[in-house]
């Protein structure tokens, strides 16, 4: 089987920050759950925007699916990324004056294939994002009546989540999207996160500091202080 995702020698400098991320080459298989982490500033979320193909790498390549970022302009890259993965970014990325349905969609707006994956139709594309919405935990009664700015940030987190599974997509990269749950609700919406992955055998990279998450994923990867290499456990 080939992988989905495989770096290879990638490494990332920030200009006149120094390196910033250099590490082993990675393979992340078909429907595969790994788990990232590591100390502050080690790079983490670096390393998911190289792997979205929203920064270009200073050296080496990502390949996804069999397509070259290294060789392809930022468009391509940005076209591809709507076609085939889901993005939790660390700060959401919603917008507040829509409503969370509208902000759920935003998750096909660019992308024909994920528009068909996810029923094709506005009716059937509006049913599907309710239904992933109420999948990660986030009550009707939350959401209907109010636009996305004035939800907690632990529901606009799984706001956000929804919007990254919509349509099915090859790989989801999830930036601490836990991070606004207390302990009791935590485990459980990463439950249905994962349950939501499995339904299209979506590979996941997820960062966390979080380690008591790890037992959930099948690979966990250390990224290390020094921004060197990659430990795999």
């Amino acid at each position: 089987m080939q992988p989905l995702l495989q770096t290879r020698s990638l490494s990332h400098t920030w200009p006149r920050g120094g390196l910033c991320l250099a590490m082993d080459d990675l393979a992340v298989m078909p429907g595969e759950r790994i788990f990232l982490h590591g100390p502050s500033g080690s790079g983490k979320s670096t390393l998911l925007g190289l792997l979205a193909g929203v920064l270009a790498p200073s050296a080496g390549d990502v390949i996804l699916l069999g397509n070259s970022f290294a060789k392809a302009r930022a468009a391509a890259r940005d076209r591809f990324r709507a076609n085939h993965l889901g993005y939790i970014f660390q700060q959401f990325n919603l917008l507040p004056f829509l409503g969370p349905v509208e902000n759920v969609l935003l998750g096909c707006a660019w992308s024909m294939a994920r528009r068909r994956r996810a029923g094709g139709t506005r009716d059937a594309l509006v049913a599907e994002a309710t239904r992933l919405l109420a999948a990660l935990g986030l009550r009707e009664s939350a959401w209907s009546h109010a636009r996305t700015g004035e939800l907690s940030v632990g529901q606009r987190q799984r706001v956000a989540a929804a919007r990254a599974l919509i349509g099915g997509p090859e790989l989801l990269l999830a930036d601490e999207p836990t991070s606004a749950l207390d302990t009791s609700t935590r485990d459980a919406f990463l439950n249905l996160l994962l349950a939501e992955c499995g339904r299209h055998a979506t590979s996941v990279v997820f960062v966390s500091h979080d380690l008591t998450l790890a037992g959930h994923f099948d690979r966990t990867i250390a990224l290390g202080a020094k921004h060197l290499g990659a430990v795999e456990t």
